[in-house]
């Protein structure tokens, strides 16, 4: 097993780096770059524990949500590719046996009422990792939207994977060159940011 040094080196961004990488590029340099800056919100902590009670109702809930009759769900499932410089976990994987190659899906439990772009990316590279990780086609995902109760399909076109895998190579090279990208162009998202004080060209 690797010492946390040498995991991070090897994989250096958590899955959850995609996310917040498509939502503005600063916050993962800030992120990556600096990582003893960065503040604990109330949201980080609701969303933690939102996560944790959504498992009972997990297990009560039946298959018919992921258009399944049969699978096996695992909590907390732990992925990591150097191929893709990524580790994370993964609330929960549904493992489908049956007709072989069989399939796997990611489920990723949100404390949210709308799961945009950037959300969905980061489910398809649960994907991804999950595919290296069992030799098994990840066709789609889904996302529990927790506050509604409501599950939604999120499929893997090729068009999303590409979005994904260029996401991670531009990423890559940000970690490599270490400089500070650009603000988003959508400067609404800076308001409430808790890094807005490190950039001192966001009005």
């Amino acid at each position: 097993m690797l010492d946390p040094t040498e995991e991070i080196y090897e994989y250096p961004f958590r899955v959850t780096d995609l996310k917040q990488w498509v939502y503005c590029h600063r916050l993962l340099y800030f992120l990556v770059c600096l990582p003893d800056v960065r503040p604990r919100t109330y949201l980080m902590d609701a969303g933690k524990e939102a996560g944790e009670g959504e498992e009972g109702r997990e297990l009560r809930r039946s298959l018919k949500s992921y258009r399944l009759v049969e699978g096996r769900r695992e909590f907390n499932v732990a992925v990591r590719s150097s191929r893709w410089g990524l580790r994370g976990l993964v609330d929960l994987v549904v493992w489908v046996d049956d007709p072989p190659p069989g399939e796997v899906i990611p489920v990723d439990f949100k404390l949210s009422f709308k799961s945009g772009e950037h959300v969905q990316m980061q489910l398809m590279a649960y994907g991804l990792l999950l595919e290296e990780l069992s030799g098994r086609p990840a066709p789609r995902g889904y996302l529990v939207e927790i506050p509604l109760r409501r599950v939604v399909e999120v499929p893997f076109t090729p068009a999303l994977r590409r979005k994904v895998e260029d996401a991670l190579q531009a990423m890559k090279a940000m970690l490599e060159s270490e400089q500070m990208p650009e603000p988003t162009s959508q400067r609404m998202r800076c308001l409430g940011c808790e890094f807005r004080r490190f950039c001192n060209d966001v009005v």
